[in-house]
């Protein structure tokens, strides 16, 4: 009985295979519908904003309590990157996750500049009739926490997860190129194809990702084609936005805690300390986890986000 029970386990494991590779195309957008659905479940809503520029911000808002902003990285949406903390976040706080613009249903009509993108936020904020919030950012969402922090008037705690701030310099950017085999930082976050996609995988995160092309086209269709452009230029701007934003006074910052993984292949755990030395701020360093601590370790962000934040 054991081995009829395992051969038709085998047969159903065989079939379901041939089918997801039939219809790989489909894979990508049955996960972000599964993930949908859970939330749904658990009360949130998806909502969108008219911006005052033109264009429309996406986002989802659950829960009660203090209200607790999330901001994705590059090349991701709200979803994506923060699903699991923000189902166990909404049982103790307001969550907001927006997609960024220029991600995932997001879009604006002004330049594609960090400046934009945290008065999206602010935009949202405003809407949502809150004066005060706790943020945190991870990646290219920490460059916005950080700008967002420039008025401690509004941010309540801080908490920046791998990104440094404006405390990047050129030749940080060049050892990045060299370990990703690129010659320009855009070329790595913002792939044209299902390889670059793979190799994005590979220096995000700790654990290697096994991606058969028809995954790695789907993510790269759903999450890196539309607004390629406007990606590209977020990226390079962020250079120049890395001097306006080092001449903040950060004795006036609100109180900040800095998440790291060991193995941050994007921005070495050097980069971590020294915005923590920069801030005067708390850093805990998480073992073996690379760039996408959110993904990697979302019991642990939840537990750290709840500590800090009550």
């Amino acid at each position: 009985m054991l081995a009829q029970l395992n051969r038709q386990l085998i047969k159903f494991i065989t079939i379901f295979l041939a089918l997801m590779i039939l219809n790989g195309c489909e894979l990508v957008q049955w996960k972000e519908n599964h993930d949908h659905d859970q939330l749904y479940a658990q009360g949130f809503q998806e909502h969108i904003l008219n911006l005052n520029e033109g264009g429309q911000l996406k986002y989802w808002v659950g829960g009660s309590g203090k209200p607790l902003l999330l901001i994705h990285g590059f090349g991701g949406t709200a979803v994506a990157t923060w699903k699991e903390e923000m189902l166990e976040l909404s049982k103790h706080y307001q969550v907001i996750a927006p997609d960024l613009a220029w991600f995932g249903q997001s879009y604006s009509m002004g330049p594609p500049n960090l400046t934009t993108q945290t008065d999206t936020i602010w935009q949202l904020l405003d809407a949502l009739k809150i004066d005060k919030v706790n943020v945190a950012g991870i990646s290219y969402g920490g460059f916005i926490t950080y700008n967002m922090m420039m008025q401690p008037e509004r941010v309540e705690k801080g908490v920046i997860i791998a990104s440094p701030g404006p405390l990047f310099s050129d030749e940080d950017l060049e050892e990045l190129c060299q370990r990703a085999g690129v010659e320009k930082p855009e070329q790595l976050f913002v792939p044209t194809n299902s390889d670059e996609v793979r190799r994005l995988f590979d220096n995000v995160f700790y654990e290697p990702k096994k991606m058969p092309d028809f995954v790695a086209n789907q993510i790269y269709s759903s999450y890196f084609f539309p607004y390629k452009k406007e990606k590209v230029t977020l990226i390079q701007s962020l250079v120049d936005d890395r001097t306006r934003i080092a001449n903040a006074n950060t004795e006036d910052f609100p109180p900040t805690m800095i998440i790291w993984g060991d193995s941050d292949n994007i921005f070495p755990l050097k980069n971590g300390i020294e915005l923590s030395k920069h801030l005067s701020s708390a850093i805990v360093v998480l073992p073996e986890t690379a760039h996408g601590v959110t993904n990697e370790q979302p019991g642990t962000v939840s537990k750290l986000l709840k500590i800090f934040i009550s």
